[in-house]
């Protein structure tokens, strides 16, 4: 027997230490833990079901007058004088603007000098022809000479007649250095001011024409369908009163550039008391709910929406084996602060609507049912509703004085997650 302290005792120790370390290393690895389970996840719910379209879309519009004009000058020339002011109204024939006219009177005066010299060649060459004749009926003169004085009295009278529209038209000219309404209205816009130099047809005032008014408002791309020609809206005004009657009667065929919005423009079946109205004036439209909105549409919270791929995509719970599968959907609009689904779901579902973002698919989930006096007052308030959501959860443990509490239906725009 070895003693306890020699050196052969202690290298047997040692071996037998190192020993019972690696078997025990080797009993560890070869014997894995289990994984531990995934979660039951506690969800609320809610059973898709067919609702109206409650809240509607309304614009902002401007009352403008139906015809507005940019009116300038017929002939280039700066401007010496400018009578029209922003907001005035004026009458046809009312003189807007002038222009300095000295260049086109000097001008009309030589026209009236052409004239004048073309009359006196034509007087002169018909003079002749007449003393010609005289001396034709006498046998002085051959035919052939007589012809020559009638064509040189022809070419005299063309000369004049060619003066005479040279005038007239300079005469023109010089009556377009004013710049008058030809038609009654308001200026709305001034672009030219005294002293500056204008190029003909350069817009100087724009003016809209008394008359036809029209409502305008811009419309959204996807807003654009609900808006066909001929369709009704109702206009009301900002100071207040009873709402009118409208009808759209014109939609802008592109876009606009900058804001990538369509102008639509809107009638009033009483044009009256759209003209009462000043110029410039907001009102609101707001356009007639479709046939198949008032028929009832599928809405969703927003809460139970979330981004799959290019779209949109909800989690549908299949109450047979309380697992939950992603289901794509299509967004047609929105209803306040809801979704309207366009296609993708069918009354009768039941769709999560919280805690979206932290499921899987396949994964099993229980229904949160959440306890308190008001439970059978939520459920008979949402069972009115068409979106009512149930509560789902582990059921509570029911004493023997109080039973357990029913399930209870939370809002459709509950946005709360519960986690087990």
């Amino acid at each position: 027997m070895m003693h306890p302290f020699s050196p052969a005792f202690r290298r047997a120790r040692t071996y037998w230490t190192l020993a019972a370390v690696v078997t025990a290393l080797m009993l560890g690895a070869c014997s894995r833990s289990a994984p531990p389970e995934e979660p039951v996840r506690s969800v609320k719910v809610l059973t898709v079901g067919l609702g109206a379209f409650e809240s509607g879309v309304e614009y902002a519009g401007e009352v403008k007058a139906r015809v507005e004009s940019r009116l300038g000058f017929r002939v280039a020339g700066k401007i010496t004088q400018r009578t029209a002011e922003v907001g005035q109204r004026v009458k046809a024939g009312q003189l807007l603007a002038q222009l300095d006219p000295r260049d086109y009177q000097l001008a009309a005066d030589a026209g009236r000098a052409q004239v004048t010299a073309a009359a006196t060649q034509r007087d002169l060459a018909a003079a002749d022809l007449k003393r010609y004749r005289e001396l034709k009926e006498q046998n002085f003169i051959s035919g052939a000479e007589l012809e020559r004085r009638e064509a040189t009295l022809k070419a005299a009278q063309a000369t004049l007649d060619q003066a005479q529209a040279q005038l007239a038209g300079q005469g023109n000219q010089t009556g377009y250095t004013r710049l008058v309404a030809d038609v009654s209205g308001v200026i709305t816009a001034v672009e030219a001011e005294a002293g500056q130099v204008v190029t003909a047809g350069a817009p100087v005032v724009r003016i809209a024409q008394d008359g036809p008014r029209d409502v305008v408002f811009a419309v959204p791309e996807d807003k654009l369908a609900r808006l066909p020609l001929g369709s009704g809206v109702a206009v009301r005004s900002w100071s207040g009163g009873a709402p009118l009657q409208g009808v759209v009667r014109e939609v802008a065929a592109s876009a606009d550039p900058v804001t990538r919005t369509y102008a639509v423009k809107v009638t009033l079946a009483a044009q009256q008391a759209l003209e009462a109205l000043p110029l410039g004036a907001t009102v609101y439209v707001v356009p007639a709910v479709p046939a198949q909105a008032t028929a009832g549409v599928i809405k969703l919270p927003t809460s139970a929406l979330r981004q799959e791929g290019k779209g949109s995509a909800v989690w549908v719970l299949d109450t047979a084996t309380m697992t939950v599968r992603s289901q794509p959907v299509q967004i047609a609009t929105a209803d306040g602060n809801e979704a309207v689904i366009a296609s993708g779901l069918q009354p009768g579902q039941k769709v999560v609507s919280a805690g979206v973002h932290v499921l899987a698919p396949g994964q099993k989930v229980t229904i949160y049912k959440p306890n308190g006096p008001d439970s059978s007052v939520a459920r008979s308030q949402d069972a009115i509703k068409t979106g009512a959501s149930e509560a789902l959860a582990p059921p509570a443990k029911a004493s023997a004085s109080s039973p357990a509490a029913p399930a209870v239906p939370t809002s459709a725009t509950s946005s709360a997650s519960a986690a087990r």
